[in-house]
């Protein structure tokens, strides 16, 4: 049997989001921007609501698509207020329509969103080598710098808290604790 980072021992659901993509690298705009949306939903609530809801997600915001979802109109919006396969919060639809638009405006600056959110950790990951679950913080000083410039860049729902947590799921940080078997890989 494996051992994992405790957090994640509540189901199989999120044993295979631990084993199968959390902590891992990611430098594809598509799926940057996939997490960003999941983050931005999950800001009080549990990871674990976000996952179960994820196939929903996938299939009210166009399977992530930030070129469609910075277009919708106020009747999409209307729908997706409606859909009770996602997180039914106004304000949270509404901050995925304006991500999608400045998210898009980086992508014309730095060329990809990937560039701009890497250079943050100069396209390296952080492996922070934590002994124990609770050693593993809500947010850095660096998260507070990264949610202070998307921000500033017009980005919704992007506190602290949600930027750090979008750091450990798209590996720019890696908090496996020491003895999870993903470290011995």
């Amino acid at each position: 049997m494996k051992t994992r980072c405790a957090w994640c021992e509540k189901d199989d659901l999120y044993r295979k989001y631990h084993d199968e993509e959390w902590g891992i690298p990611v430098y594809d705009d598509a799926k940057l921007f996939e997490f960003l949306v999941l983050e931005t939903f999950q800001a009080g609530l549990s990871w674990h609501t976000i996952l179960k809801k994820r196939e929903g997600f996938q299939s009210a915001f166009d399977n992530f698509d930030y070129k469609n979802i910075a277009n919708y109109s106020e009747e999409k919006i209307q729908e997706l207020l409606l859909d009770s396969g996602i997180i039914r919060n106004k304000l949270k639809i509404r901050s995925a329509v304006s991500n999608a638009q400045a998210f898009m405006t980086v992508q014309e600056e730095f060329g990809s969103f990937s560039k701009y959110i890497w250079g943050f950790v100069d396209g390296t990951p952080i492996d922070n080598n934590r002994k124990s679950l609770q050693e593993v913080p809500a947010t850095t000083p660096l998260s507070d710098v990264i949610s202070k410039d998307l921000k500033k860049r017009g980005f919704k729902f992007v506190g602290s808290t949600v930027v750090y947590a979008q750091m450990q799921a798209t590996g720019m940080v890696n908090d496996h604790v020491a003895n999870c078997w993903t470290k011995q890989n």
